[in-house]
């Protein structure tokens, strides 16, 4: 232990690697974003340009200074310099809801875009209220839930939302994608020193970019645009956010459908929180919980009131910033460079700079990292909850393949029929059903399963009896938040109390209530 006068680096070597790192993490999501407004929503570049990126500007960087005053403070309490920040940026999965399920159906009924993009701010504004109401629930959720079940469908959402996606789009252009892996693992996983101490990150951007480009120039690939290029200059201006009421300008009849989607995304939103939380514990940095949730929530609602629909988050990969050297200072530094982008209207400028294929083998790295970290800082035992714990999000991102599929052929579930679907070997009830709020289906099924391992079956039964009620009212194993919209998953589920609450009588040692984990580990 250090002494009282320990006084924390802002700064280390290894925050340049994962500034580079977490930087373009958070570049792609903003340049993915900004497309879907753009493009889907259509948007007008004005309102993109100069209301919902100035409002990132503001609601990101100040999640990111105050992450990192909480890892200088861990820093200072405990005398140490191995501290990590948590990251931050804006949440992916809320990105392509808010998109696809609140702004692109009002813009097709309506065909006006302004009101499309209020509804989204409403609807944030909702996603933060509810993740500040969780961080009175979130420790206790915390204390008693499993380990494994948290690390593992933070693992599911990793594996299936941050690995696949990424590992597809490099293998259309595996020329460039392969090259770059091969540094980031030589880098991050191997530890190998980079030509004059580059970091791993920036070697990335510059190798892929170049590969890109060269090919351009000799006329082998059409891949990236010097008429693009000159296009996006025309963004670039000095844009600052500003406050409006736009986030509660509609009326309460145009309020009650937006709950359909906002109430299971934010359980969804501190859910995910308590398990980034609960993965940097394991990787050595334990955080307060409620501090989080309520700068989580704090942050949606800042950006709501600013301009942007798309809610912010504390991110999953604290362990992989952690590994590549990332302290104190790449989140904070990260923070403020995106706030430049987004004032500044780079992101066209930079989308049409660096190819997107260079960027993804980073969003890979991070998918695998917390992946295997499930399984490395749990019990062995608990291997197979981990692997239950992940199943529900694979059916999740398997059941989106399916429509996406379906829609481009321009049919849709209804019109093929379920029993057309089944014949051909395409589960589609399954999916739907076991997929359903996976990343709370698979925080249940997960505890589940460990309580069974460990022979508790008292919490057993209490994780199962809430899995009752949370399938009752739609939140999970539903296509919609509805009452009892799969009564035979609520009967399953039912019985399955019945059974380990029927084991939990037999026992004859008294019934155990304390946490699952060693009291270390929260």
């Amino acid at each position: 232990m250090q002494t009282a006068a320990f006084k924390p680096r802002i700064w280390a070597s290894g925050d340049l690697n994962a500034f580079f790192g977490l930087f373009t993490n958070i570049l792609l999501n903003v340049l993915v974003l900004t497309g879907l407004s753009l493009g889907v929503v259509n948007i007008p570049a004005e309102t993109v340009f100069g209301r919902i990126l100035p409002a990132l500007g503001i609601a990101l960087p100040l999640g990111n200074i105050f992450y990192s005053w909480l890892a200088y403070q861990m820093s200072k309490k405990e005398g140490r310099d191995t501290v990590t920040s948590l990251p931050y940026g804006p949440s992916v999965p809320h990105m392509f809801i808010v998109v696809f399920l609140v702004m692109l159906p009002t813009y097709l009924k309506t065909n006006d875009p302004i009101l499309a993009w209020k509804l989204g701010l409403v609807w944030a504004l909702i996603i933060g209220i509810i993740i500040l109401m969780g961080a009175f629930v979130g420790p206790t959720i915390r204390k008693y839930t499993p380990r494994a079940a948290m690390l593992g469908t933070l693992a599911g959402v990793s594996i299936t939302f941050i690995s696949m996606r990424p590992a597809f789009q490099m293998f259309e252009f595996p020329w460039i994608a392969l090259i770059c892996f091969a540094i980031i693992m030589l880098s991050w996983m191997a530890g190998v020193r980079m030509p004059f101490g580059m970091p791993g990150g920036l070697a990335v951007v510059i190798v892929g970019t170049g590969l890109a480009w060269g090919a351009v120039l000799m006329g082998k690939s059409d891949l990236m645009s010097v008429t693009a290029v000159g296009e996006a200059f025309q963004q670039f201006s000095l844009r600052l956010p500003s406050f409006s009421g736009d986030a509660v300008s509609i009326s309460l009849g145009e309020l009650w459908p937006l709950l359909v989607t906002a109430i299971p995304l934010g359980i969804y939103n501190f859910t995910e929180a308590i398990n980034n939380v609960e993965s940097a514990s394991a990787a050595g940095d334990d955080y307060n919980l409620r501090k989080v949730l309520l700068a989580d929530g704090s942050g949606a609602i800042v950006g709501a009131f600013l301009g942007s629909p798309f809610p912010p988050a504390v991110y999953i990969g604290h362990p992989g910033w952690k590994a590549v050297g990332g302290r104190i200072g790449y989140s904070l530094v990260s923070g403020l460079a995106i706030a430049l982008v987004c004032f500044l209207g780079l992101t066209a400028l930079l989308l049409a700079v660096v190819p997107l294929v260079a960027i993804l083998p980073i969003l890979l790295f991070i998918g695998l990292v917390i992946g295997a970290q499930a399984f490395q800082v749990t019990p062995r035992k608990h291997a197979p909850a981990i692997v239950l714990a992940l199943i529900p999000n694979i059916a999740e991102w398997a059941k989106g393949q399916v429509d996406g599929a379906i829609g481009a052929a321009g049919a849709s579930v209804e019109a093929i029929g379920q029993a057309t679907l089944s014949a051909s070997n395409v589960l589609y009830v399954g999916l739907e059903r076991l997929g359903g709020g996976a990343v709370l289906a698979g925080l249940m099924l997960g505890a589940i399963a460990v309580f069974a391992i460990e022979r508790r079956y008292n919490w057993a039964a209490v994780y199962s009896g809430i899995a009752v009620a949370l399938t009752f009212f739609g939140f999970i194993h539903g296509a919609q938040l509805a009452v009892n919209a799969t009564p035979t998953v609520t009967l399953g589920y039912a019985m399955m109390t019945v059974v380990f609450a029927l084991m939990a009588r037999k026992q004859k040692e008294p019934l155990d209530w304390t946490p699952v984990d060693d009291d270390e580990a929260h």
